[in-house]
């Protein structure tokens, strides 16, 4: 019996000296891989979802938000979850022909994510009408590319 205990003792001793506690392992095999990215490479980012705008394609919208995303749109009180709910929105949306100027923006970047949020204009061709509304865009970089995982618009509320 006590020599079973000291062969178990051993056993369990040579087991836990290859053992590393999580703060001794090196800082790469702790840290999540980040994609380098820049405060340019994020504002053009908005520059590719206006440019999917005068397609006039919905779907060709859509392809810039994640799978697993919200719209939360000016012109509308339903927030869009679904692709098939996106795409609803931006069928009407873009009849209308719009295209957006960013007036103001402030980039805040992460590990594969962003933020820009801050103030753009939209410009209706189809009528003329010009909506100022303010903006969050979060970005998320899927390892392929970065795509939007939340975007809020709101008109301002001040004339």
């Amino acid at each position: 019996m006590k020599l079973a205990t000291v062969f178990l003792l051993v056993g369990v001793a040579a087991g836990c000296s290859s053992y590393q506690p999580p703060a001794s392992r090196p800082d790469s095999e702790r840290m999540e891989s980040c994609k380098s990215t820049s405060s340019e490479e994020i504002a053009a980012l908005f520059d590719r979802w206006n440019q999917s705008l005068q397609t006039g394609d919905p779907h060709k919208v859509v392809a810039n938000y994640a799978g697993h995303s919200i719209l939360l749109a000016t012109v509308s009180n339903k927030p869009r979850l679904t692709p098939a709910e996106k795409e609803d929105y931006f069928e009407h949306f873009l009849q209308n022909q719009p295209s957006g100027k960013i007036d103001f923006r402030d980039i805040e970047l992460g590990c594969n994510s962003a933020v820009d949020a801050g103030l753009y204009t939209f410009t209706f061709a189809k009528t003329g009408d010009v909506v100022h509304a303010r903006y969050t865009y979060t970005y998320h970089w899927d390892g392929h590319q970065w795509l939007i995982t939340s975007h809020h618009s709101s008109a301002m509320p001040e004339k």
